[in-house]
């Protein structure tokens, strides 16, 4: 009942405000968009020429620069002007470029699995046997000193494979719907388990694979490094980690949000980055591979009866040095002219890297492709905006919203050491959740924007679009340009199966992406866009 109570509540405010303001809808111009959004979309060809022809899109690596290189030659031809990478610091990048790794006894098993970014290689095939040490701080090391040299050892205990019976599509219910429109009872903290669900996603963030555990750490001020359990496996040479990812096949709401599924096993993997590894340098220390869980699960029993296990394992990687004179990090940026208002800007992306394991189409060439196909729609269109709308496709996401980050600073400034272009920007749309039509747009605690979304939502709500969600949401980029000061929106999207099967997945495949829902999004997107580059003022600010 008090959820219900908060969302009425919330639902007479902004009709109360919607009343007070009479915003411009340009029912003309929202035609011109549909028509050219939902019938003449070219949306996924941007998304296979990132994906089958480009992905994935490891920041650091050759195939993002390959990607980038694609967008700002398609944007230079679209008419957009000063497309180009804007270069950062990233540190050392890496691409893989052959991996095999099959058991050889008891019996012959082909293993399903994937070498997580930054792992060093094997320097050729190796046959290895496999054991399973518990070690958890230095005592328990010494008993292994000198019995770990060319082993593979297995990092973490079984897990449990239940049968699919949880929910794996999550197309939004009427509770769910409510849920979205009800402010959280507590402010969802940093990124973990923000608006995609990062929660419990491998590769360093929350619920990640135990490899280093013990490890790392320094000490209390004084006091001795910490333990150190990756650096003793290589002192130990140790040929290879095994793990099988996180500890539970639940994928996290986010944001305070219920919304949870059941992650798919058989065959699917999430990983991301090594423990341990770093991008100061090339990584040196134990190659680290996530392995399916059947798979794994399989060789931790046989070890624990004391069945002997081997595995040949090759891993292939390059590590791809920074130099000051080219910096492995960009975002690839261009504007469409303003009219009057020219030198004001609507500021529009979503990341373009991805992890490795796939070709990043759910997480995140969808939202990259959408927003360049909001620029086709309204140059299509033939629709001109006031204010120029600027694109910028983000790098180094998947490491910590680096990319946006370098933007914000570059561009914005802090709110109390703003830069002269912080003044100038209206707003700053975000896409980064995956294949799942629009259902509405989070307001970011920004309440003033309501009246402003509700008017333009009003002709949309034919397509699915209701939602004025109320919430802040993190973890993904618009959290940076939301902290200049700039208003920075994350839009509302059916999750599908973007967090039981395909975020940060060896399954973020072209196949999984659903078109008409893609369609949806870049239409809904630009409608928003445009109105924002069109209106007398700027969004209101917080």
């Amino acid at each position: 009942m008090k959820h219900i109570s908060l969302a009425l509540l919330l639902l007479l405010s902004v009709a109360g405000l919607a009343a007070q303001t009479s915003e411009r809808v340009d029912t003309a111009a929202i035609g011109k968009i549909r028509e050219q959004g939902l019938k003449q979309s070219k949306v996924m060809d941007h998304l296979f020429q990132m994906t089958d022809v480009r992905g994935p899109r490891l920041t650091g690596s050759p195939a993002i620069e390959s990607a980038g290189d694609w967008v700002v030659e398609t944007l230079k031809a679209w008419g957009l002007q000063n497309a180009r990478k804007e270069r950062w610091a990233f540190g050392t990048g890496w691409s893989l470029n052959r991996f095999h790794a099959t058991m050889t006894a008891p019996q012959t098993m082909p293993i399903i699995g994937l070498p997580k970014a930054w792992s060093t290689g094997t320097k050729g095939m190796v046959t290895s046997e496999v054991v399973r040490p518990e070690i958890t701080n230095a005592q328990e090391a010494e008993q292994w000193k000198g019995k770990l040299r060319g082993k593979i050892v297995l990092t973490q205990p079984t897990r449990e494979v239940r049968m699919l019976e949880g929910r794996i599509v999550l197309r939004m219910t009427d509770k769910e719907i409510e849920e979205a429109l009800t402010p959280p009872a507590t402010a969802p903290a940093g990124r973990a388990g923000g608006a995609g669900g990062r929660a419990g996603a491998a590769g360093g963030r929350a619920g990640g694979a135990g490899v280093g555990r013990g490890a790392g750490a320094l000490g209390a001020a004084g006091a001795a490094p910490a333990f150190n359990l990756n650096q003793f496996y290589a002192e130990e040479g140790v040929v290879a980690l095994f793990d099988r990812g996180a500890n539970t096949d639940m994928s996290a709401g986010g944001s305070d949000l219920t919304w949870q599924t059941q992650r798919v096993d058989g065959g699917t993997i999430f990983v991301g980055g090594a423990t341990g590894g770093g991008r100061s340098s090339a990584n040196t220390g134990v190659p680290q591979v996530t392995l399916a869980v059947e798979h794994y699960n399989r060789m931790v029993r046989l070890v624990d009866a004391k069945v002997p296990v081997t595995v040949d394992i090759n891993v292939d990687v390059t590590f791809h040095p920074e130099t000051p004179e080219r910096l492995n990090g960009f975002n690839v940026v261009a504007e469409m002219p303003g009219t009057d208002l020219a030198n004001e800007i609507v500021l529009i992306g979503g990341h373009f890297d991805s992890w490795h394991g796939a070709t990043g189409a759910t997480d995140n060439a969808t939202g990259s492709a959408a927003m360049m196909e909001v620029l086709r729609i309204i140059k299509d269109a033939g629709l001109k905006p006031r204010r120029t709308i600027r694109i910028a496709l983000w790098g180094g996401e998947e490491q910590g919203l680096l990319g946006s980050r370098a933007y914000a600073d570059q561009h914005l400034g802090a709110p109390d050491a703003p830069k002269p272009g912080q003044a100038l920007h209206s707003a700053y749309f975000n896409l980064d959740n995956g294949t799942g039509k629009v259902r509405g747009i989070w307001m970011q605690s920004n309440p003033l924007v309501a009246p402003i979304f509700s008017a333009w939502i009003a002709p949309l709500k034919d397509l699915g679009v209701e939602i004025l969600g109320p919430r802040s949401v993190s973890s993904t980029d618009h959290t940076n340009i939301d902290r200049t000061g700039v208003p920075g929106f994350q839009f509302v999207q059916e999750r599908l199966e973007y967090n039981s099967r395909t975020h940060h997945s060896n399954m973020d495949f072209y196949d999984r992406v659903q078109a008409e829902d893609l369609k949806q999004t870049a239409t809904v997107a630009a409608v928003f866009v445009y109105h924002t580059a069109m209106r007398d003022q700027k969004l209101p600010r917080k």
